[in-house]
This record gives structure tokens, C-alpha cells and sequence, in this order.
């Protein structure tokens, strides 16, 4: 007789893919993005499928417009982490250029990019990669059950608490971490 087996969870799920620095692989980024959060259980309309698909659109878009090098593609890495209830996104290009923060006037379409991706995520910031360029990265919780946290100007503290059982979001750990409004 043998002994029942037990299914360990599977707590990462990973997806990854690159794709040509053009606006058409950044949207067929977006586009997988969005089909890959379905198959693991975020559907259209639900908060992560929104938050997340917005931050690949963001970044990629920006991969797209300030990280292309002729002749280079693109990355894009999606693991979702069921053990700590957060979506990673990494888009990385070979672009050495790090993102510079730029202020968009109100009026302009333009220059706004990760400024959304830092009110949507958790946290997020750009790291070095093995040969040229950068990644950037963001972290995007899977539930959000409880108040956002508000968004103060830099150098001030956020006084809103996370929900219930989950961490407060520690602040971006790597080479840089700026909020860029560029797109």
C-alpha cells in the first residue's frame, strides 16, 4: 500500500516573454498580460486584472518610447505569488537610460506613466540586469479588501493602514526606485 499524496500549493506562477519594441508589442503585451491574470483566476474586472493590466500597458509603453534600442526586444515577466498576495510585473529593455522624473503639465498627454504605476502598486522601482540595460518592476497585491494607501507628497509618510493580515508595502529596494511621470 502506498501512502496518499498530498499536492503541494504551487505558490509562484510564472509567465514570461519578450516582444519587439514597437507599439504593437507593447499592446500584444498588455493583451497576454491580461490573458495570462484570467487563466490564474483574476478575471476581467476584478482589481488585480485592472491594476495589473494598467502597469504592464505603463510599462511596456515606456519600454516601448524611451528603453528601445534598434534591433533589441523587449522582456516582460509575470509571477504571481499566492503565498504573499502579490502580482510582480519586470519589464526590462537594453536601454542603459534610467527612468528621469519629469512633471507633466495638466494639459499634456504625455509624462504620466509611472506616476500611475505608483499609485496603483504596492511598490516599485528599477534594478541593473545581467548584460545591457535596466528592469522596471512593480508589485501589485492580489486583493484589495481593505483602504488604499494615501498618497502623500515625497519625503511624507503614508498614514493609512494595509488590510488586516497583510504587511504595510516596504519601500522599493534596488539600484533606483524614482517616480517617473514619463511615458
Amino acid at each position: 500500500m502506498s501512502a496518499p499524496r498530498t499536492q503541494s500549493p504551487t505558490p509562484v506562477r510564472t509567465f514570461t516573454q519578450r516582444f519587439s519594441a514597437t507599439r504593437r508589442g507593447a499592446r500584444l503585451a498588455r493583451l497576454l498580460a491580461a490573458h495570462r491574470l484570467t487563466e490564474w483566476g483574476h478575471p476581467h474586472g476584478a482589481a488585480a486584472y485592472d491594476t495589473v493590466v494598467l502597469v504592464v500597458a505603463e510599462l511596456a509603453a515606456n519600454a516601448v518610447l524611451h528603453g528601445r534600442v534598434p534591433g533589441r526586444d523587449f522582456s516582460l515577466l509575470l509571477a504571481l505569488d499566492d503565498t504573499r498576495g502579490v502580482i510582480r510585473v519586470e519589464v526590462s529593455d537594453t536601454h542603459p537610460a534610467l527612468p528621469v522624473p519629469t512633471a507633466a503639465a495638466a494639459d499634456e498627454e504625455h509624462g504620466r506613466g509611472l506616476a500611475l504605476v505608483d499609485a496603483l502598486a504596492a511598490r516599485w522601482g528599477v534594478t541593473g540586469r545581467t548584460g545591457p540595460g535596466k528592469t522596471v518592476w512593480a508589485e501589485c497585491a492580489t486583493v484589495t479588501d481593505g483602504p488604499r494607501p494615501t498618497r502623500t507628497p515625497p519625503g511624507r509618510e503614508a498614514v493609512s493602514a494595509p488590510p488586516e493580515g497583510r504587511p504595510r508595502p516596504t519601500p522599493a529596494h534596488g539600484l533606483v526606485s524614482v517616480p517617473d511621470t514619463d511615458v
